[in-house]
């Protein structure tokens, strides 16, 4: 597996000293920058997965870099540390892209604790090599397709209601783009859209993470914090992936479901909050409850308003549409004014194509084929073998010549690459954006073809 890279920022030089050592005891490869105008400089010339960051600091404060980060590099994970734990600056936080945030004075457990939870969230996301660069918001949530008109309608008639709704769907079907419609079209979209990851984080530290901790509570909760529920007060939660919670958990978010009350985890005080639920499975929630792995309560309780997303495979009428916005999306990242095109061959071949891994796998073709086209039109052999293969309108001539061609398309992705790295002088970021994809995407590329020093 890759190393991590972490990057500490604060202007106490103890502190970076101290989490670099901790952190590097771990097998973090760990950088450090003495403010966030240093941490940008370091940005220009190393890839980094993970920075942690001082909110008060000379010169830019915390929410300023993340800020300036988000929108050079969307998809690292950012940690502020705040010397104030309140549901306020949580929020402000989260709302600014922050995925964590930990308090002051704090233990080294605790930070470890939110850099593991941070690295597995991350793994968790791009295992279908999904494209964060990319805002799934943006999505307009149109559709020619009459199944997915019909889950338009009921996501509009649900938003005006505070029922909780359960999405259900394979993954990659656009759930997350559905729950952020519901809470934009809601009369709560003035307040936090809280988005937790039930599957990505383990079970032990999801109760903290979804209902905070008390001081002393365990090992290195060295002060109080809230969690996402309450966090999201006012809001809407989505808990994405709730099949896969414990049935210990499942007992307590039944509560939280039936009486809006909690304890944070050490704690006595219960604490009431005002939180729309909405969650999300790619599993067959009834068929969990007949395996006794569900508790059928908990289900009645999420299943109030259901809505299936039906996947891309039976809604053929989106796939041109999506191509066109992922293009349109590429072009602007990239500052081009005139996106790319893809030919009718290579169209007919993506609507013919099954899609397994549904929008998200498309959303990664379409990068592949927009670093590797070497001119404005996508043609077919810039789509791989396998697709073209699977796919009911096309099928390869001669297997034979798939070893050739695969290498050829590898030495035009290459010379693109060293073109683009060329022009911006060596500037990793400013190459990322020439070529319509993340500076994670190319890092990842770079070290495919042997070219990084």
């Amino acid at each position: 597996m890759e190393q991590t890279n972490i990057l500490v920022v604060d202007d106490e030089l103890n502190v970076r000293q101290l989490l670099s050592k901790v952190l590097s005891k771990e097998g973090y490869k760990v950088y450090t920058a003495c403010d966030g105008l240093e941490g940008l400089e370091l940005l220009q010339t190393i890839s980094i997965d993970i920075i942690i960051s001082d909110i008060k600091m000379p010169r830019m404060t915390g929410l300023e870099f993340l800020h300036k980060v988000k929108e050079l590099e969307p998809d690292i994970g950012f940690i502020l540390i705040t010397a104030f734990a309140t549901a306020e600056t949580a929020i402000e936080a989260i709302k600014s892209g922050a995925q964590d945030y930990v308090t002051k004075p704090f233990d080294f457990t605790e930070i470890l604790t939110a850099v593991k939870k941070l690295t597995m969230t991350k793994q968790h996301t791009y295992k279908l090599g999904s494209n964060t660069n990319m805002d799934r918001t943006d999505l307009k949530v149109k559709s020619k397709s009459p199944k997915m008109q019909q889950v338009l309608q009921l996501a509009k008639q649900v938003a005006a209601a505070d029922s909780t709704v359960l999405l259900t769907g394979e993954t990659g079907t656009g759930k997350e783009v559905i729950c952020s419609a519901i809470h934009r079209w809601s009369h709560r979209n003035d307040k936090p859209l809280i988005k937790v990851n039930c599957g990505a984080i383990p079970d032990n530290l999801l109760e903290s993470e979804l209902f905070g901790y008390e001081k002393g509570a365990f090992t290195g909760a060295v002060s109080s914090k809230p969690g996402r529920f309450e966090v999201a007060d006012g809001g809407t939660i989505f808990l994405d992936e709730i099949g896969d919670i414990s049935p210990s958990l499942q007992v307590k978010l039944l509560r939280v479901l039936q009486e809006k009350t909690f304890e944070r985890l050490g704690g006595v005080k219960s604490i009431h909050v005002d939180v729309r639920v909405i969650a999300a499975t790619n599993k067959n929630l009834k068929e969990e409850v007949q395996k006794g792995s569900f508790r059928d309560d908990l289900y009645y309780r999420l299943n109030v308003v259901p809505i299936h997303l039906p996947p891309l495979r039976e809604r053929p009428e989106d796939i041109e549409d999506l191509i066109k916005y992922f293009l349109e999306s590429s072009a602007k990242i990239s500052g081009i004014t005139n996106p790319k095109v893809v030919s009718s061959e290579t169209l007919e071949c993506l609507k013919g194509y099954s899609w397994p891994g549904n929008i998200r796998e498309l959303e990664n073709i379409i990068e592949r084929c927009v670093v590797i086209s070497s001119g404005s039109m996508i043609d077919i052999n810039c789509l791989p073998v396998e697709i073209r293969e699977a796919s009911q309108t096309y099928i390869v001539g001669s297997t034979e010549q798939e070893p050739l061609l695969n290498a050829a398309i590898d030495n035009i992705e290459k010379e693109v690459i060293k073109k683009a790295l060329s022009e911006s002088n060596g500037n990793k970021t400013k190459a990322a954006l020439a070529l319509g994809i993340s500076r994670r995407s190319l890092h990842r590329k770079l070290q495919k073809y042997g070219m990084i020093d």
